[in-house]
């Protein structure tokens, strides 16, 4: 029972760090409408962005995540201003092929700045797990989650107590009920990319830590998901809830199948659970279902 109890403990906070980056993915569907399939490639950008900082030595951690935040603000802006905004009236299908391939020109700019090979993101936190009650959990996971907690509770009060959440939330439901009452979609447009920026500074922070930080450290985003599929592409209760499920399943499969079948199985398990999901409810848990007339 005590293995079950480390598996489900360290599956829940690793689940809230896929809900972490989850979010990325949420912010720009829910404003825009398209997948963002280079959400995972921000998130290796920023960690190359951390590493070096603090491979320097020039700035401790306290100054350089403000830094780096605003860096991936200013990211978000730059690609949203020169490469999205353009695209903006063309078929989403186009948009989501723009995203795919900055994904690529990210992975290839990082490898000319910062070089092949994998760098170390140092944080200041213990290497020897807690213990409690037989359960053995990393420290960098409860580091992770209170990260990943504070994080989603500071987007939540975003969305529903500031002028510019609420301003993106009307452009969610309606954009040209939004533009008909003043609202500028193409500033929420902006906007929920320099978000998305800072949820990738907060995920290539863990991750880079967890992983190491390389060009590969991009595929959290695939990892990331069905996360998204399953809670539902424009909610964040619903990344949240389906980071929690992708990460206990990924550590029950890997704590109970692996040793039969010789591992792997929680690469593909998150991805079935997908696919068996999208058989009864194909807009994910907490998604919202779009019905048309004609």
């Amino acid at each position: 029972m005590e293995f079950f109890f480390d598996l489900t403990v360290n599956g829940l906070l690793v689940g809230l760090m896929y809900a972490l980056v989850a979010v990325g993915f949420v912010l720009i569907y829910k404003a825009t409408s398209v997948i963002n399939f280079a959400q995972g490639d921000l998130v290796m950008f920023a960690a190359y962005g951390a590493a070096v900082m603090l491979g320097l030595g020039w700035m401790p951690l306290w100054a350089v995540i403000p830094v780096l935040a605003t860096g991936m603000v200013a990211l978000g802006f730059v690609l949203e201003r020169g490469i999205l905004r353009p695209l903006i009236g063309q078929p989403v299908i186009s948009v989501i092929m723009v995203t795919i391939g900055l994904a690529f020109v990210l992975q290839g700019l990082a490898a000319i700045l910062w070089k092949a090979g994998t760098r170390e993101l140092p944080l200041p936190v213990r290497v020897e797990p807690y213990v409690v009650g037989g359960v053995f959990i990393s420290p960098i996971n409860v580091v992770a989650a209170v990260t990943a907690i504070l994080s989603l509770v500071a987007f939540g009060l975003f969305f529903t107590r500031s002028r510019f959440g609420i301003a993106m939330r009307a452009v969610a439901d309606d954009q040209q009920a939004s533009m008909t009452v003043g609202i500028n979609v193409r500033r929420v447009f902006a906007l929920s990319w320099a978000i998305a920026g800072i949820a990738a500074a907060a995920g290539g922070l863990i991750w880079g830590n967890m992983l190491g930080v390389d060009t590969f450290l991009a595929l959290v985003g695939l990892k990331v998901f069905p996360v998204v599929i399953l809670g539902g592409l424009d909610s964040i209760l619903g990344a949240i809830v389906g980071g929690l499920i992708v990460g206990l399943v990924e550590s029950i499969a890997a704590g109970y199948l692996d040793p039969y079948v010789g591992g792997g199985t929680k690469d593909f398990v998150p991805y079935v659970l997908m696919i068996l999901v999208l058989f009864v409810r194909p807009h994910g848990f907490f998604g919202r279902e779009i019905i048309e007339r004609v």
